[in-house]
């Protein structure tokens, strides 16, 4: 039987993106998303509904959102759903599904002084904010520690500002 785990998801930062390094030097950030859905009851009132995602991030994807994403910034990614597992302190046994993002794109405009704005992972530059980022060829991931896909350099003249 065939498997997909795709996820795309639009949504806002709830916190600043935490950039870190593993010790072979693979850049990695996580950061929040809030996901709103909205819609009208059988009475026709305005409901609202909130779905808070962790999300992470590798390579020079990680280093681009961190460089330019901050909290309350919306954002398109990309990405597929990996499940952590741990035993915290007590002893517990704990588990957190995440997305490891693949692609993402910005979806707002730049801020007013900032140097913010355009897309990530080796794909060239939107045309207009709400563009869809290419998506990558599916295939297996890049070993099992969570590792990302090779990416492409982004270079300056790539950065649409």
């Amino acid at each position: 039987m065939p498997n997909l785990n795709r996820v795309l998801l639009m949504g806002n930062l709830t916190r600043d993106p935490e950039l870190r390094y593993t010790p072979n030097n693979t850049a990695v950030v996580s950061f929040g998303l809030a996901v709103n859905r909205r819609w009208k009851n059988q009475q026709g009132e305005q409901q609202d509904e909130v779905l808070f995602v962790d999300c992470d991030a590798f390579g020079r994807t990680a280093e681009v959102i961190n460089q330019y994403l901050k909290k309350g910034r919306p954002v398109y990614i990309e990405g597929r759903l990996r499940l952590d597992q741990w035993t915290d302190k007590e002893g517990q046994k704990r588990s957190k599904i995440k997305v490891v993002i693949d692609n993402f794109q910005f979806l707002d405009g730049r801020p007013e002084g900032s140097e913010a704005g355009g897309s990530s992972s080796g794909a060239a530059p939107a045309a207009r904010p709400a563009a869809r980022a290419p998506t990558a060829p599916a295939g297996p991931a890049a070993g099992s520690g969570g590792g990302a896909p090779p990416h492409q350099p982004i270079e300056e003249e790539d950065i649409p500002f």
